[in-house]
């Protein structure tokens, strides 16, 4: 995609989230720093809100609380993230999730690049019920994505033509 349809279509995206009451309801938000062209959602991060980031340890991932201007660094996969001395954030304190995905389905299911964070995170209990929104261009919403048996289908998708909730 070219850097300026790329732009426009990462704002629009923003434009929505702002829009959701799912979003402008959260207090404590987790999201992501754009990587190979995913939608970039860093126009969202100035408001005052609290942003969590994650950090790869193991094949797990750790939320931070990391604010504008804050020194991140590159991880093993090259994308960048919090110090390890940030704040942690724990499940409870988190009111929405942002999930990057390369392709979502009507349906709610994700494709990542395929590391499984975000599998293993959205397995397990004690974040199972956190509200999550995947974040993708529409060019990568799929009427059926293949899925495997620990996968969990998303509260929502945001794309540039809008965000659906699903059933």
């Amino acid at each position: 995609m070219p850097g300026r349809k790329w732009r426009e279509n990462s704002d629009r995206i923003c434009t929505h989230l702002q829009s959701s009451p799912l979003f402008t309801q959260a207090k404590t938000v987790l999201a992501y720093f754009s990587f190979r062209q995913e939608p970039d959602l860093s126009p969202l991060f100035v408001d005052n809100r609290r942003w969590g980031f994650p950090r790869c340890v193991g094949d797990s991932l750790m939320w931070h609380i990391c604010t504008p201007g804050e020194s991140t660094s590159k991880g093993a996969y090259g994308i960048l993230e919090p110090h390890p001395d940030a704040p942690i954030l724990q499940p409870d304190e988190v009111d929405l999730i942002l999930v990057p995905s390369v392709a979502c389905d009507v349906r709610g299911y994700r494709l990542g690049y395929g590391g499984g964070y975000y599998d293993r995170l959205l397995s397990s209990s004690q974040w199972a019920h956190q509200p999550t929104i995947g974040i993708a261009f529409e060019f990568a919403i799929s009427p059926e994505l293949p899925i495997d048996e620990w996968d969990k289908p998303l509260h929502g998708v945001c794309t540039e033509t809008g965000l659906r909730m699903m059933p």
